[in-house]
């Protein structure tokens, strides 16, 4: 291979810079040297990010290690509240009277208009939440440093619990609404959570998915659970049991002027504890803090998303993952944003939802997911030129690698050349965005499906199996060298278990935090993340991600998305396999699948050559919008699909196997 990354022929020095930024009058170099700098002085330069927001007492020392190696303390002895941030400070402004949340139920009428919108100022939010954390105080006597866990939906409740929660200083731990009794128990108990919010269900392309139903069968398993407070989303009667109560039953009697003073807490405390989702082993409760946090989300707000009063911000994750928790419910609240709430899919009930939504409200930051990009690629550019898009003025992609074709897509047609578009690299360990273009510093010359520069005080670098920095171009494994706020926090990093908090960060390359991903620097320092390190291959000695490999199908004129998987063999160790879905308006054929070979052996190499091409409809996919490559490999080495329920359609990896199934029997 040549200098290409993630197997399209795109060489690194290729820049595209947008006039209209022009204002951001800083250049590549004056950034690298600024860069430089913060990262001496790592921790004068975020002191001075944190000096921005207001704290209820100042802090004594900016970072100190616990007595728990690798786990760091931010803003020692400094006392704040992250709800505070999110809205009191702002309800004493003129940000009282604007829209902090525009949310949008998925049901739709017979002209394809929302059935429902709610829209809340910060004023009511600040309502809503003192509401809340005034019955969970008073009536179900919760306090500082209980634990609780959250499974709602993508419905205004759920930011509203999490703030009512953080005012208090209760622990919360949000479940993606997707999972099932089983997922929920094992998080539960690990928290060792005394309540559950849930609804008594939600719409999910045009269904109904009855969430209390899950939730009654995970009580089984969960034994410190003593109360159940249910969200009537549907409208009907719901059962309910001894232990349960509704939100509105426990509200009835709160008076509409309540007021909780928020809790003071050390920079340091728990906020709430996110699982990973645990594809291998138990999940991983990843801690994050108030003080920490917080500030590594208003330092991104502004320098990745360059915030601003006016703007309409839309999000298009689940508040289920980290993307929400930071993204759309904490990093927008601090900057005082309007923002919407989806609470739907993005093809209900057509593939132009997100878009209607965007012109709906006119939309000028748009934060979206690769996925998401390739699914509705495949429907062509008509749904996106239908709407009036032009009040889009920053675009950023987060989740996964973004294939230089889908940046391509997202630039071309849905920003009309017009608006920046960045990758950004961060995962839910890291709290917030660590590397990134940043309109709101400067407008660093993108390149397509590059991640860019580590952010100010952040130093990253790409390393080989000993610990060396790689040539430029050359992949290697991606490590963070300064700990920085918003990591996971005191005192254990991982809920309950530090051992493994060290042993799966820090035992690679000791002193480093290992992200876990395959990347490239490339020679003027733009970090190109080609996924996770498990998934490459060795092809005949030779190491590639798969995700390489998608990128080059990807990049095909009528390929929409793809997935790559490495199986065993006996000659070359392994041999990549690949499931296509096709763009609308082309079909699957032998003369196709001779294409797409040749297209990989023209634009990669024959090393990539995958020893089948499947074509299928769907690829298996998580609620949220991830492809389950683990589902695939498992189906092509005959071994157990494990846990399967963050899948979103089953039939998808009936699709896969079916597949497989006819390809084995044609070799026999």
């Amino acid at each position: 291979m040549s200098n290409e990354i993630l197997g399209e022929a795109l060489p690194f020095d290729e820049k595209i810079v947008l006039k209209s930024w022009a204002h951001r009058n800083v250049s590549e170099q004056e950034y690298l040297e600024y860069h430089r700098k913060s990262v001496e002085n790592f921790k004068e330069s975020w002191e001075s990010v944190a000096k921005e927001l207001e704290w209820f007492t100042p802090w004594e020392k900016v970072m100190e290690e616990t007595q728990n190696k690798n786990v760091y303390k931010w803003f020692v002895g400094g006392t704040t509240n992250i709800s505070y941030l999110s809205l009191d400070r702002h309800v004493k402004t003129w940000r009282r009277h604007k829209v902090a949340y525009i949310w949008e139920g998925e049901p739709v009428d017979d002209q394809g208009r929302p059935k429902e919108v709610r829209k809340y100022t910060y004023y009511d939010l600040w309502r809503e939440v003192n509401r809340v954390a005034y019955a969970m105080k008073t009536k179900l006597g919760l306090k500082k440093g209980d634990r609780i866990a959250i499974y709602l939906p993508m419905i205004p409740e759920l930011p509203i619990v999490m703030l009512a929660a953080a005012r208090l200083g209760v622990i919360f731990t949000v479940i993606f609404s997707g999972f099932t009794a089983e997922n929920i128990a094992s998080r539960v108990n690990d928290l060792n959570a005394t309540l559950i919010f849930t609804a008594d269900g939600v719409y999910r392309r045009g269904k109904i998915l009855k969430l209390k139903e899950i939730v009654d069968q995970s009580l089984n398993l969960t034994p410190s659970v003593k109360r159940v407070i249910v969200v009537r989303r549907l409208g009907g009667e719901v059962q309910l049991g001894q232990r349960d109560v509704l939100l509105e039953e426990l509200l009835r009697d709160v008076p509409s002027n309540a007021y909780v003073e928020p809790e003071r807490m050390e920079s340091n405390e728990t906020l709430y504890v996110l699982y990973t989702s645990g594809t291998t082993g138990k999940p991983k409760g990843m801690i994050h803090d108030h003080g920490g946090y917080a500030t590594l989300l208003h330092a991104t707000m502004k320098w990745v998303f360059d915030a601003r009063d006016d703007d309409v911000y839309f999000c298009t994750a689940d508040i289920g993952w980290v993307t929400g928790h930071s993204y759309i419910v904490f990093g927008p609240l601090i900057e005082g944003l309007t923002s919407i709430l989806y609470e739907g899919t993005l093809d209900t009930p057509a593939p132009d939802r997100w878009w209607s939504i965007v012109e709906r409200y006119g939309v000028t930051i748009l934060y979206t997911s690769p996925t998401g990009v390739r699914t509705l690629m495949k429907f062509g550019e008509d749904y996106v030129k239908k709407h009036d898009l032009s009040t889009l003025r920053v675009i950023h992609s987060v989740g996964e690698p973004i294939n230089p074709s889908a940046w391509r897509w997202l630039f071309q047609v849905v920003g009309n050349g017009r608006a920046p578009v960045g990758s950004t690299w961060w995962m839910t360990e890291t709290g917030g965005i660590m590397i990134s273009h940043l309109p709101g510093l400067m407008l660093v010359p993108m390149k397509p499906g590059t991640n860019g520069y580590p952010l100010p005080g952040v130093e990253a670098d790409v390393l080989d199996e000993s610990g060396n920095p790689v040539r430029p171009g050359e992949r290697g494994y991606l490590v963070l060298k300064n700990p920085w706020p918003g990591m996971p926090a005191a005192p254990t990093g991982i809920w309950g278990d530090h051992e493994r908090y060290v042993k799966t960060y820090w035992s690679k390359y000791p002193g480093l935090f290992y992200a876990g991903d395959y990347a490239v620097k490339d020679k003027d320092g733009y970090i190109w993340v080609a996924g996770r390190a498990d998934e490459v291959m060795k092809v005949s000695g030779h190491r590639i991600g798969t995700y390489e490999l998608e990128s080059v199908l990807v990049s095909h004129r009528a390929v929409s998305e793809a997935a790559v998987i490495g199986v065993p063999d006996q000659v070359k160790g392994e041999v990549p396999i690949a499931y296509v879905v096709l763009k609308v308006g082309n079909q699957p054929s032998e003369e196709m699948r001779k294409e797409l070979m040749d297209w990989i052996r023209n634009n990669y190499g024959p090393i990539g050559l995958p020893k089948a091409l499947f074509f299928v409809t769907k690829l298996p996919k998580t609620r949220s919008g991830k492809i389950m490559r683990r589902l695939i490999r498992s189906v092509a080495t005959n071994s157990p699909l494990g846990d399967i329920t963050s899948l979103e359609d089953v039939g998808s990896v009936d699709e896969v196997k079916q597949a497989y199934d006819e390809f084995v029997k044609s070799i026999k």
